[in-house]
């Protein structure tokens, strides 16, 4: 007969909005172990399985810590509730929780009396989005369970039902499919989970069920607001504005997002021992990855490490229901042995109503390494050098056609193209002459592009790459110095003639505005997170091993101009958690956004 051999949860700590989803190990009735589900609707011997999930909810009230949400409050900050910040960010576990995050909390004080002085919804309009849970305020009583009449998380909407329990208890039904999805209404309280056999000619329970608990509820973490600053010399005063449809209320105008997003593969304990379980794991990070882009309301959407099973079963359709249209290549897979389902690759997606699709590149940097030793190197050397190069790299260039008007331009009706190049470079240090290959292997490809249509250039990725090392140098200054010290390392003299490695094309990179422009509003502190001499951000990774910038925007400096960055983090305020990772951003890279505005073109 079927039975239940065990259930578990991966991560005991429940969080709202993402999804729990038990570990069910069987026996069948052939003795054979199994995890797959037997459903009412295909029983097996005469048998399937039932699933509830219950709140337990007792009398006493419960808040959460909004610094360490896996600890009970024991105070509240009285300035947030005066400032009507969102209830939840006001509570601490301990004076030292509070001591230790006054800095940053304080900045959510600055700026909740800067939005009432301005506009009094404004900063909910423009930052709501990262806190979409509900307020967090705990309501142990059963008026709050109506609004949950509504919410789906077996086949039909579900009005709980109590069930009395002594002690004070009460627990209510909330689910009657195998994943649950924990709501607002949940916050603060612990859930049970519930397997049994059941007869599918009597439909009565065999034996006795299967059941764990869960431990309390705790809000997702809502990530400090970012705000877009004008740098394109208007009044800097003026913060970005989100519109009706949630974008910049700009016309003629389109945003860039560049991310390395950590594919779950890489995002181990051991690798990042600093940051929770529950943090760590797929099920929190794809939720928060999610809103956090989502948030930003990009017009285009370049991601790194997107594994491809994740591309299609997540990404892919969660992004087509905010009208973005996705395409991706996978890394190749000569030296990755792992499951091929699980590999990642780059992800480029952009809405539907603002671009269209005309042309996709895909570079495979294992085939121009294949190319190249079939070229310059007599066969006996080939292995060697195979195996320096191959490394599964890739990148993805598209060309689009805007949908809008470019203001200014003296070429009306004009098809306004765009070129937008996704890549993530090799990983490991040792290999500098690797890394300088691959970008001027992409760069040579986009120069072809170039030469074949007037057309402006996006250069987006993880370059693994610090400012002013010959990567760096080549796609920002379009050459490398001969006396480079990165040209030292060239093994199999593929860097050699020096004077080719050159580009013709006129990127700049975006965040380096950040440099040029003048005093204003917040600016002070955008110069503050910028290297002066690199004119690079001070960082876009950060972990408990490492800090620094790898990330980057390009851009053609003769066919676009910046309008609007997004605001980079500060260092402090990451390391009241260690590190990248964190319960807030779910990334060991921070995210970068650029707004542009297309220039009128030169007669020809």
């Amino acid at each position: 007969m079927l039975s239940v051999l065990r259930v578990h949860l991966p991560s005991d700590i429940p969080i709202v909005g993402c999804e729990l989803t038990p570990y069910v190990l069987l026996r069948r009735p052939d003795n054979a172990v199994t995890t797959e589900d037997v459903p009412e609707s295909a029983p097996i011997d005469g048998h399937f399985l039932r699933y509830k999930w219950y709140r337990i909810q007792s009398d006493r009230k419960v808040a959460v810590c909004s610094v360490h949400p896996s600890e009970q409050a024991t105070l509240q900050c009285l300035g947030c509730v005066k400032a009507k910040i969102p209830v939840a960010k006001s509570y601490h576990c301990s004076p030292k929780c509070f001591s230790d995050a006054w800095q940053h909390h304080r900045v959510l004080h600055d700026r909740a009396a800067s939005a009432v002085n301005e506009n009094g919804n404004e900063e909910e309009e423009l930052f709501g989005r990262f806190n979409s849970t509900g307020s967090g305020v705990i309501n142990a009583s059963l008026s709050g369970s109506a609004s949950n009449s509504s919410l789906t998380n077996g086949s039909t909407p579900l009005f709980p039902a109590a069930v009395t329990r002594s002690g004070g208890e009460t627990w209510f039904e909330v689910g009657r499919s195998k994943t649950y999805t924990p709501s607002a209404d949940d916050i603060g309280h612990v859930l049970k989970f519930e397997c049994v056999v059941v007869d599918a000619e009597t439909k009565l329970p065999v034996g006795h069920p299967n059941t764990l608990l869960t431990s309390r509820v705790i809000p997702a973490p809502s990530p400090s607001p970012r705000r877009l600053f004008p740098v394109n010399g208007s009044d800097m005063n003026m913060m970005g504005h989100i519109d009706s449809d949630g974008r910049i209320s700009s016309t003629g105008t389109f945003s860039v997002l560049s991310y390395n997003i950590l594919s779950d593969v890489y995002a181990t304990s051991e690798s990042y021992s600093y940051c929770p379980s529950w943090a760590l794991s797929w099920a929190y990070r794809r939720q928060n990855l999610l809103r956090e882009i989502i948030g930003y309301r990009a017009d285009i959407v370049c991601l790194q490490e997107v594994q491809n099973d994740h591309f299609e079963e997540f990404f892919a359709p969660e992004l087509d229901k905010h009208g973005y249209q996705a395409l991706y290549k996978r890394k190749t897979n000569e030296v990755y042995n792992g499951n091929p389902h699980t590999i990642d690759g780059c992800a480029t997606f952009f809405r539907r109503d603002r671009f269209s699709h005309v042309k996709k590149y895909e570079v495979e940097f294992n085939k121009a390494a294949q190319s190249l030793t079939d070229a310059i190197l007599p066969s006996a050397q080939k292995k060697n050098a195979l195996n320096r190069l191959v490394k599964d790299n890739v990148a993805l260039i598209v060309v689009l056609e805007a949908k809008f008007s470019n203001q200014g331009a003296d070429t009306p009706g004009k098809r306004q193209l765009l070129c937008v190049a996704n890549t993530h470079v090799n990983v490991h240090q040792e290999l500098k002459d690797v890394k300088l290959w691959q970008v001027h292997t992409l760069l040579k490809g986009l120069e072809k592009i170039a030469a074949s249509a007037d057309i402006p250039m996006l250069v987006c990725g993880d370059f693994n790459s610090v400012p002013g090392s010959a990567p760096h140098a080549l796609l920002a200054m379009g050459k490398v110095e001969p006396v480079h010290p990165d040209l030292a390392v060239d093994p199999l003299t593929i860097l050699r003639p020096h004077t080719k490695l050159t580009h013709q094309l006129p990127l700049v990179s975006a965040y380096s505005s950040f440099a040029r422009i003048g005093v204003g509003l917040g600016m002070e502190h955008q110069r503050r997170r910028m290297d002066p001499t690199t004119n690079e951000p001070l960082f876009t990774h950060c972990t408990r091993d490492f800090i620094g910038t790898l990330d980057y925007i390009f851009y053609t400096a003769d066919s676009l101009s910046v309008e609007s960055l997004l605001e980079l983090l500060d260092e402090d305020s990451l390391r009241k958690d260690t590190a990248l990772p964190s319960p807030e951003w779910s990334s060991d890279h921070i995210a970068l956004l650029a707004e542009f505005r297309c220039k009128p073109r030169a007669r020809r």
